[in-house]
Parts: structure tokens; C-alpha cells; sequence
């Protein structure tokens, strides 16, 4: 276990390499993907871009936290599952870490300490077993929901027809978190001894993360 989770934390530390020289020469800035319309002004980027930098650091903590688990549960019976949604949440990373490239928005420079904190957070939880992984996995993705919930409203509110293909992206990643929330639920995550506690504590921090990567 202890190789595993040093294979895994060396992995994490590449992808941090790669997200942070997520930068595009400047001639292929101006490429017209659509997902992310042209900033107006200088109040627009900064509101964009502050989205885009916190969705690519919880997308990267999810990563971790599932990497984490997979190396304490990757050979048991629930290793397979947990791949199953540790494989979307990557699919997830992709897609935000070629948004900011495109975009020219920089990750959070807190990186480097999601990557240990989101590793020891799903290796933690899964050392209580399958339903602490499972506890885990629920508060984190209604975290993230509630997140892109949020950003939905406030697209909405400005200009739904403005947004159409970013706010696509954010619902179908929503979507896919609560599918992940439900399947902590359907695999006993609320049998776990102190679940209120465990589940109100990382939320909390989840909330304090998401705060401090929108603005670091």
C-alpha cells in the first residue's frame, strides 16, 4: 500500500507540473472554440476566470481524493466502482485543464498542496472502509454540485444565451457528480460511525477550498 501511495502521489505531482504549464503560444489565443465567449471587459474575465481556475482546482481535488482512495481500496471489492467514477472525475480534468489552456487562465497556485490534501483526505476515509470512502465521496460531490449549481444560477441570471455551451459543460459535470453522490449513498456511506460529522467536516473544508482557489 505504502508503494501505491507514493506511485499515486508522484502522479499527482506530474499532473500538477502539467496543469501549470497550461499555457498556449499566443497565437493560438484567439482560436474561436465557443465553450467560453470572448471576456467584453475587464469585469467579465476576472468573473470567468475565477470560475474556471476554482472548477479545474475541484476537478484536480476530486482526482486526488479518488486517487487516494484507489490506492487503500483499489484491490478490494469496491476498487472497481471507485475506478468507475475516479475515470470520469479524470475526464472532467481534461476538459477544465484544455479550457484554461484555450482560455489563458491560470490554475490555482495552490496546487501542489490540493494534491497531498485531496490524497490524504480519500486515503484517510478509505482506511475507515468501504463506507468511509463512501461518506467521503457523498460529501464531496454535493459539495461540488451545490459549486456548479451556484455558477449555473449566476450564468443564467447574466446572459443564458451568452453562455450556452459553458453552462452544457458545467450541467453535464454536475449531473455526473451527483450520480457519484447518489452511488455513496446506494453503497452505505451513511452507516459509517460519526457520518453527520465526517460529512459536515469535509464540506467545510471543501467550502474553505473552493473560497481560497477562486481568488489564489
Amino acid at each position: 500500500m505504502q508503494r501505491a501511495a507514493f506511485t499515486a502521489l508522484r502522479d499527482g505531482s506530474r499532473g500538477i507540473r502539467r496543469c501549470l504549464k497550461c499555457r498556449v503560444p499566443l497565437q493560438l489565443s484567439a482560436r474561436a472554440y465557443g465553450i467560453v465567449p470572448t471576456p467584453r471587459d475587464s469585469e467579465e474575465k476576472d468573473m470567468l476566470d475565477r470560475m474556471l481556475r476554482v472548477d479545474h482546482a475541484g476537478e484536480f481535488g476530486a482526482n486526488r481524493i479518488y486517487a487516494g482512495q484507489m490506492a487503500v481500496l483499489g484491490r478490494s471489492s469496491i476498487g472497481p466502482l471507485i475506478q468507475e467514477m475516479w475515470d470520469q472525475e479524470k475526464k472532467h480534468l481534461a476538459k477544465f485543464d484544455e479550457i484554461l489552456a484555450e482560455n489563458r487562465v491560470r490554475p490555482t497556485a495552490l496546487l501542489p498542496i490540493w494534491n497531498i490534501a485531496g490524497f490524504l483526505l480519500g486515503a484517510s476515509s478509505a482506511l475507515l472502509g468501504k463506507e468511509g470512502a463512501m461518506a467521503c465521496t457523498v460529501a464531496v460531490e454535493e459539495s461540488i454540485a451545490e459549486h456548479y449549481n451556484s455558477q449555473i444560477r449566476a450564468l443564467m441570471a447574466k446572459d443564458p444565451d451568452r453562455y450556452t455551451q459553458l453552462l452544457q459543460v458545467i450541467k453535464e459535470f454536475r449531473d455526473e457528480e451527483m450520480e457519484h453522490h447518489d452511488t455513496g449513498l446506494a453503497h452505505d456511506a451513511e452507516s459509517v460511525p460519526g457520518y453527520w460529522l465526517l460529512k459536515n467536516a469535509i464540506q467545510l473544508g471543501c467550502k474553505a477550498a473552493i473560497c481560497i482557489s477562486q481568488r489564489v
